[in-house]
Formats: C-alpha cells, sequence, structure tokens
C-alpha cells in the first residue's frame, strides 16, 4: 500500500520587527497604519511587533526620550539649532561612532529578544546603532522615512535593503546622503485607512455636531497635545469675525480647552478635546489650520483640504512648507493675523479654495500604507 505524503500545515506567519518611539505623533501613527496594511493585504500572513527602542531598550537619559521631547518642541530656536548642526554626513557618521559603545548592548539585546523575519525603521536615531548590532544578518531591513522633505541625515545607512520615502525631494536627500537609488523607493507617508474611506456623510456628521451646513467649516488643530499657538489664532479668528464656522481640537490640552470656553465668540464655535474621529473631521471641514506636521499634511491631502500652516519645528519641517506652498494647496501664515488674511481669501472666495482643494487632492498619496505592506511581503516572495 502505497503511503499518502502528509498533508502540509499553513505557512508560518512572517514574523515582522517595527522600530518606533513616542517622539513626537508621527512614528507611531505612521507604523500603525502599515500593520493595518499589512493585515488588509495579507490576513493571517504577518505577525507584526511595536518596541519603542528608546523606552523599552536604550539606557539612561535616553530612555525618556518621549517625556523629553513635548518641552523640547516647544523651544523651537533650540530644536532648528541641533537639527542643522547635527546634520551631514561626517556629523552623523562621528556622533554614531560615539555613541555606539553606550548603546550597544542595548541594541544587541533588543536584536535578541525580539526575533524577527524583517525589520522596519520609522525612526532616524535608531539605524545606524541596530545594524551595526545585527552585524551580518540575513534579515531584510526596511526604513520608512516618516519626514516628507526635510530629511536629516540620520535617516540614512547604506546597510539598509530598502529605504521609503515620501517625495522626490527626500529621495534627492538620501541619494546626497549616500543611498543607492535602486534601494529607493518613492511612495509616500503610511496614512491609516480610515482617512481614505472615512465612515461619514458631511451632511449627516454636520448635523450630528450641530455643525451648520450653510458655512463654511475651518478646522484648527494642534496635534494630539494641542502644540503651537493655537489659541491665539483661534482668538484672531473670531475677532476677524469670518463667515464661516470654526471647529476647534484642542487634543489632550484641558486647559486650553477651559480658556477657549470662557471666550466670547462672534462666530459659530465647536470645542473639543483629544479625538480619534479625525477622518470625520476632516471629511467635513472645508479647510484646515494647523502646524506642518508630516502626518497632518499627508492627511489634509487625502481629505482634500487646503491648508494654513501656522507654525513649524525648525529644520525638521521648513521644507513641509515650501512644499505645500508649491503645490498650491496652501500657506505658510506664521502670524495669527496672516492666518486670519488666508482664511478670508478662501471664505469669501468659494473658487479659490475649490482650486487649492483640488492642488491638495492631488498631492494624496493614499495608497501608501498598502504599497508599502506590498513591499514588505515582496521581501518574502509573498503575492496576494
Amino acid at each position: 500500500m502505497t503511503e499518502l505524503p502528509e498533508a502540509e500545515g499553513p505557512e508560518p506567519r512572517k514574523r515582522v520587527l517595527f522600530l518606533f518611539s513616542d517622539t513626537g505623533g508621527g512614528h507611531r501613527s505612521a507604523t500603525e497604519a502599515m500593520i493595518e496594511a499589512l493585515e488588509l493585504e495579507f490576513p493571517g500572513r504577518f505577525d507584526a511587533r511595536m518596541v519603542d527602542f528608546f523606552r523599552d531598550y536604550y539606557p539612561s537619559p535616553l530612555k525618556y526620550a518621549p517625556e523629553i521631547y513635548p518641552p523640547i518642541s516647544k523651544v523651537p530656536h533650540a530644536w532648528g539649532f541641533s537639527f542643522k548642526v547635527s546634520d551631514g554626513k561626517g556629523r552623523t557618521r562621528a556622533v554614531n561612532a560615539l555613541a555606539y559603545p553606550y548603546l550597544r548592548r542595548a541594541a544587541q539585546r533588543l536584536v535578541k529578544e525580539n526575533p524577527a523575519d524583517l525589520i522596519v525603521s520609522v525612526h532616524p536615531l535608531v539605524n545606524t546603532t541596530l545594524m551595526r548590532a545585527m552585524r551580518r544578518s540575513p534579515r531584510p531591513y526596511l526604513t520608512v522615512v516618516t519626514d516628507l522633505v526635510s530629511t536629516h541625515a540620520f535617516w540614512y545607512d547604506r546597510r539598509a535593503d530598502l529605504v521609503v520615502v515620501a517625495t522626490d525631494e527626500a529621495k534627492a536627500k538620501a541619494v546626497e546622503y549616500g543611498i543607492p537609488e535602486g534601494n529607493l523607493r518613492v511612495i509616500g507617508l503610511p496614512v491609516a485607512e480610515r482617512f481614505t474611506h472615512p465612515p461619514v456623510d458631511r451632511d449627516e456628521w454636520r448635523d450630528r455636531m450641530g455643525w451648520r451646513r450653510d458655512l463654511p467649516v475651518i478646522l484648527l488643530v494642534g496635534g494630539g497635545d494641542g502644540m503651537g499657538p493655537l489659541k491665539r489664532v483661534a482668538k484672531a479668528i473670531n475677532e476677524a469675525r469670518l463667515n464661516a464656522t470654526l471647529v476647534v481640537i484642542c487634543g489632550r490640552n484641558a486647559e486650553l480647552k477651559a480658556e477657549l470656553e470662557q471666550v466670547d465668540w462672534h462666530l459659530p464655535v465647536h470645542l473639543y478635546g483629544f479625538t480619534t474621529e479625525m477622518p470625520q473631521f476632516m471629511a467635513a471641514a472645508d479647510m484646515l489650520v494647523t502646524k506642518a506636521g508630516p502626518g497632518t499634511i499627508s492627511e489634509a491631502f487625502i481629505s482634500r483640504l487646503p491648508l494654513v500652516l501656522y507654525a513649524r519645528l525648525p529644520g525638521q519641517e521648513d521644507g513641509n512648507v515650501t512644499y505645500v506652498e508649491q503645490l498650491r494647496a496652501g500657506v505658510w501664515a506664521p502670524r495669527p493675523r496672516e492666518v486670519v488674511d488666508a482664511l478670508r481669501r478662501w471664505v469669501d472666495n468659494p473658487v479659490a479654495r475649490q482650486e487649492a482643494a483640488e492642488a491638495s487632492s492631488r498631492a494624496a498619496k493614499p495608497d501608501a500604507a498598502r504599497r508599502i505592506a506590498r513591499l514588505i511581503a515582496d521581501q518574502f516572495g509573498i503575492s496576494d
């Protein structure tokens, strides 16, 4: 009697380790978008693990980087100086060489305790250290750059198998810093699926939230922590008495929300704290006032929103402002009165507002997360 071959079991799930840190919201949200896209594109084929390398592995004082970041980022001139003074191939090489003896054991422990078939980094300050600790490991290493344009040299290490960037401008920077063009992919910034298909009807959302249907909606945000000169901007919009509805997302800044609740408002105003429904807010708005963070800009493009950028981190976000302006998708307005002037043009001229919205839409890359997921799968010869 001929024995039948044993039935093969299911193919083992591939393990993907994502390295990020909560130094700014963009690293976590980009990581979560890629993990979501992996499951959507290849259900049940991957096991994804997120590790905050600063908090979970690095020694003091670096382990407190997520707590240190917010107050440092509120001193923009100091931030810009540190960004520029450390940028460049020679300077980053020197910093990495000095730091490695201090970080070597932590990096080796991270690799040992997190076995993976592939590593994806979304943070500039881990790449060289970890790849050096891995030595000649056969595991593929992908860097997904989560800055749009002004990308720091710390992002780039020639040992990475692939480097994903969001724009052609970032690609040029990567080539300048030594990444072979064959190892580069211009894909975009990974954004959560819910921004590409917001589960909301525009008018139904406005009715639910009590917003008037007959007025354009200005959405004013300052990130999850309500950072930036948001209060001064909100008050300037109020004093201008624009013929619009103002929606303010204060984030986790309860003090700011309480202060704004005491203002004598001269236009319809709706104030909110931290929300997980930003896709719905963006889908129902007509224009966005925000700082020049790469994630928010990418989400606004997908949501067809004209942008008024009122704050930026020097160095790191300078290029974002230029990028948005060159696309004609928005304007740079660092003073409250300039914010008001920009908004007034769009409130009073729906045609101009529509032109900016169309420019914003043309810049959108809503499939970036899914394309990166397919790129990851390609490393294992997996196809959908």
